[in-house]
């Protein structure tokens, strides 16, 4: 069955904004042709043909809005996902984090989807320290991992994962870092030790408090308006340290006034240094 025409526009916008009432999702800072695509995807599933017929199922089955939202969300990673700009950062950046004078070296994994990403960071932080015989620098780093998704949290807490999520990851580094354990690879201790997770909103101004010598924010804002976008790398900005590092996705570049608030490490990589 076909979903609602993109002719029914009250429908739409009265779904958007019980969205946005029921579950303070926020709709309008995504971009509409993202938003009513993906909102089809779950109404042929559901068979609803109108948003309103759509709405109605909300409104009975509690389990679609958690697929709703994660629809909305796209909430898809592996580990060292794009291995090019892992070694970009291994290379440019971690050995800059290990010269930071600071207490503590803060890194946010921002919409970080099932903790791949975040989880990843720490291997190459952990295999810094190694070769440099610097487990004194290694407690000072703390990473936070946060997505919007509860599940999406849930699932990189327990830190369990099958086999598909390592197709980037050199086989060394999975068996060194991730034992297998009943048919799925477990996060060892020793990488689990250096992330934790939080259920967060980036729309809505709830980031980790205190300042960041490094934001890793990919594949999310892509998802944004332009005007939204600004916005979130303005508070990055905020956020970051002076010298800090922002790590944007591959398709992902810096608009409007934030390209004069930070300088390219690579351009290639889209990873920025905070002016």
């Amino acid at each position: 069955m076909q979903a609602a025409p993109p002719a029914d526009e009250q429908g739409f916008l009265a779904l958007c904004r019980k969205i946005e009432r029921e579950r303070k999702f926020r709709c309008w800072n995504y971009k509409d042709t993202c938003l009513r695509r993906r909102i089809s995807v779950r109404m042929r599933a559901r068979g609803a043909t109108s948003y309103a017929q759509y709405a109605g199922i909300l409104d009975t089955d509690e389990k679609e809005y958690d697929r709703l939202v994660d629809a909305l969300t796209i909430n898809v990673s592996k580990f060292f996902r794009n291995p090019e700009t892992f070694a970009c950062i291994a290379a440019k950046v971690v050995p800059d984090l290990w010269a930071v004078a600071s207490p503590l070296i803060r890194i946010w994994s921002a919409g970080c989807a099932t903790g791949e990403e975040a989880y990843s960071l720490a291997v190459l932080c952990r295999e810094y320290a190694s070769a440099n015989g610097d487990q004194a620098t290694l407690d000072r780093l703390r990473i936070i991992g946060s997505d919007i998704d509860r599940e999406s949290v849930a699932v990189a807490s327990r830190g369990r994962y099958a086999a598909a999520a390592f197709s980037d990851t050199s086989p060394a580094v999975r068996e060194k870092y991730f034992p297998l354990e009943n048919g799925l690879y477990s996060v060892s201790p020793e990488i689990r030790n250096l992330v934790t997770f939080e259920r967060r909103d980036l729309l809505d101004g709830d980031e980790p408090s205190g300042r960041l010598q490094m934001i890793v924010c990919r594949n999310v804002i892509i998802y944004f308006t332009r005007e939204t976008q600004e916005r979130l790398f303005d508070r990055f900005h905020d956020l970051l340290l002076p010298g800090g590092f922002l790590v944007l996705g591959k398709v992902e570049t810096l608009l409007g006034k934030s390209r004069d608030m930070f300088a390219p490490v690579s351009s290639r990589e889209r990873i920025f240094r905070r002016l």
